[in-house]
């Protein structure tokens, strides 16, 4: 039996949001502010970043001084707490010949709680790429539609960075100003402004100065520990707080949605629940729902929606739902850099991840058939002396000493020497991308679980060589000793599908009811009040990280929510 105060089948609410994360928080946050009486679902635990950041606990105080473990894979201090790439009790599958990582971070907040916090905004080819180039999708909106809700989640969560505004790399009229660039990034700035590799300050959702009650950041820790002063964006400390103060969002830990139910007249009634902590099943309704679970958390939930009138799944005309799954082509470059050696001790704190990165510069190439593929990719860099833990021990890989006095000096004096690039690049949707359910296993509740479906295309082994390439002349103009990415092979250099935890697609917006999900305010083209407000949204990946363009897609769709709301057509 379950208990009275999780019985909610009786009560109506305005909107069910699945998932607080990105989209899931800034939905509710929306959502509630307008008025309307929101029930916010989360699979994962309750997490409070004011009581529970170790912000200040040196790796000396965590085991194994904070090293990565099976079950904290980046490590003790990171904020995700039950979840990761393996979460117990609720497994995946891959289809024969793929090589496919699923991240889940099962807590309240979601994946915002550690995620990198670079916060890019798509640019106008980004939206139209299939006409420019002939590949992909197009999006059913253009950048100017969706410039304005860039401006108000910037301004809402906070962005620090540079005013540039680059060919395909627009600014960010409010961010704030940059934190200065350490001394590893000015020799990188140096070495690509010789290779006509323009650099920009990053954008990142971090405060370099207070917001609102938002203290500054203090540089102390990186950022995937969480933040308990608030300084930089999580949906748990910027969107959640205010929304449940308007009285009008409840929020359910531990409930795990598996299925939209709909009711005779074809629309969404509601969303069927498993409480993960008991087992308890039960049902919620609403007046709209809104999936936000993740790119193939909730095309999972869809295709398990399916019932006799929906046999391929719920808002699957199209066949669409979990194809088109597509994650930002990732690959390395690490060199050791001797003109750093014997620098004298400094501080280069900052904000957790780089002061600059490396826009593409390579769209005029392409319209020139310069270049075997046809989108781009931004580099990413770090280094610096950062606070020692466990991987420190790593530095005696580089040294010539064997052991005592000498070697302690060596690991001194190249301590801050090591600099890796990454590269961050476009995915093109290809068929033999995507997630569906697995016809026999099941999670420990008897619900199919995703299986993953992938296999790299041309275009993006390509990608992935130049990545290489262009690391490995920058590493010889820095003088560094190569230490990663030495090998161009493409097939090599790529990492595995999933790594980059950007999965977009699997439910993707579009003009047409014929090959797309949802229509361009994320609003399922057979079902008017079910909605999708997650990454699975993307007609086409950009080389931009994601989470800034699923925030300002939600706040778009969400207030297309509400104004059908108070129309009446909800």
């Amino acid at each position: 039996m379950m208990p009275e105060e999780k019985t909610v089948t009786e009560e109506l609410w305005d909107a069910i949001v699945v998932g607080a994360g990105a989209g899931g928080g800034m939905s509710a946050y929306v959502l509630a502010q307008a008025g309307l009486r929101v029930l916010l679902l989360e699979a994962g635990r309750d997490y409070k970043p004011e009581r529970e950041t170790p912000m200040f606990d040196l790796p000396e105080k965590a085991p194994l001084f904070g090293a990565s473990t099976p079950d904290k894979p980046f490590g003790y201090y990171d904020a995700t707490v039950g979840g990761g790439w393996d979460v117990p009790g609720e497994p995946y599958t891959l289809a024969p010949g793929s090589a496919f990582r699923w991240y889940r971070a099962r807590m309240l907040g979601g994946r915002t709680n550690h995620w990198g916090r670079i916060s890019l905004r798509m640019g106008p080819y980004d939206f139209n790429g299939r006409s420019r180039d002939g590949h992909g999708a197009d999006w059913p909106i253009s950048y100017d539609d969706l410039a304005p809700w860039y401006d108000r989640v910037e301004k809402l969560i906070g962005l620090c960075g540079g005013q540039e505004d680059l060919e395909n790399a627009p600014s960010s009229p409010s961010a704030q100003p940059a934190p200065p660039m350490r001394p590893y990034e000015y020799l990188i700035k140096r070495a690509l402004d010789g290779m006509n590799i323009p650099t920009a300050a990053i954008r990142s959702a971090i405060l370099t100065q207070p917001l609102g009650d938002r203290p500054a950041c203090l540089y102390a820790t990186y950022c995937y520990r969480g933040c308990s002063i608030r300084a930089n964006f999580q949906s748990t400390t910027v969107l959640l707080p205010p929304a449940v103060a308007t009285g009008n969002l409840e929020i359910r830990t531990n409930s795990f949605v598996h299925k939209v139910l709909v009711g005779q007249e074809g629309r969404a009634t509601g969303v069927a629940i498993i409480d993960r902590k008991t087992g308890q099943r039960y049902t919620a309704r609403a007046k709209a729902v809104v999936l936000a679970a993740s790119a193939c958390e909730s095309a999972r939930i869809l295709l398990n929606s399916r019932d006799a009138r929906h046999p391929a799944g719920l808002a699957n005309e199209s066949g669409q739902v979990g194809r088109n799954l597509m994650d930002s082509v990732i690959a390395y470059g690490v060199a050791q850099v001797p003109a750093l050696e014997g620098l004298p001790p400094r501080n280069d704190d900052g904000i957790s991840s780089a002061h600059i990165y490396a826009p593409w510069w390579g769209h005029a190439q392409q319209t020139r058939g310069e270049l075997d593929f046809p989108r781009g990719y931004h580099i990413d860099v770090s280094g610096g002396r950062f606070m020692p833990a466990m991987a420190f021990a790593g530095i005696v890989d580089i040294c010539d000493a064997p052991h005592g006095r000498e070697l302690r000096e060596e690991m001194r004096r190249k301590f801050g020497t090591i600099i890796t690039f990454s590269g961050n690049g476009e995915m093109l949707p290809n068929d033999d991308c995507y997630c569906d359910l697995d016809p026999t296993v099941t999670d420990d509740w008897g619900v199919p679980v995703p299986r993953f479906h992938w296999k790299w295309g041309d275009s993006e082994i390509r990608q992935a060589s130049h990545m290489r390439k262009t690391f490995l002349e920058i590493m010889r103009r820095l003088g560094g000793n190569v230490l990663v990415g030495g090998d161009t092979d493409g097939v090599k250099a790529i990492t595995r599908g999933g790594e980059a935890i950007h999965e977009t697609g699997t439910t993707r917006m579009g003009r047409s009811p014929r090959d797309s999900v949802v229509n361009a305010h994320g609003q399922t083209w057979s079902v008017d009040n079910l909605f999708v407000m997650d990454g699975g949204v993307f007609a086409s990946s950009s080389d931009k990280n994601p989470t800034l363009t699923i925030l300002a897609l939600s706040w778009r769709s969400s207030d297309y929510l509400v104004r059908k709301f108070k129309a009446g057509e909800l």
